[in-house]
């Protein structure tokens, strides 16, 4: 059960980032794919998950309308967009996934390893 991540960066605010994980073993035989990120010395937080029938969701009080969820079910892939980023956006991305359908919350049962993305104001 693998789920490989990769992408993070250092960016200035404004700037832009496409994170990718990579499912393999049971992991990628899962319902839903998703991230979670987790700030320093916050809670984590869900960013965004996407599901077999292709329900994606993603927060809508942080993230609305600058990240995109999408995945390549041929490649086992999924992909976090990150545009018009801000200083808040520093965390530690990790990718998850799920057997049962996850649009929101962190109770996830796989997790990556997760990739560091930090915004320079």
């Amino acid at each position: 059960v693998q789920l490989q991540a990769s992408g993070g960066g250092l960016v200035q605010a404004g700037g832009s980032l496409r994170l990718a994980c990579t499912f393999s073993g049971r992991s990628g035989l899962t319902y839903t794919w998703g991230w979670v990120r987790q700030a320093p010395g916050k809670e984590r937080e869900f960013v965004a998950a996407d599901t077999l029938t292709g329900l994606r969701t993603t927060n809508q009080r942080s993230v609305k309308d600058r990240f995109t969820i999408s995945r390549d079910n041929a490649k086992n892939t999924l992909y976090l967009q990150m545009n018009n980023l801000k200083p808040e956006d520093t965390a530690v991305y990790y990718c998850v996934s799920d057997p049962g359908i996850r649009t929101a919350g962190t109770k996830f049962t796989y997790w990556g390893q997760g990739t560091q993305v930090t915004v320079s104001s």
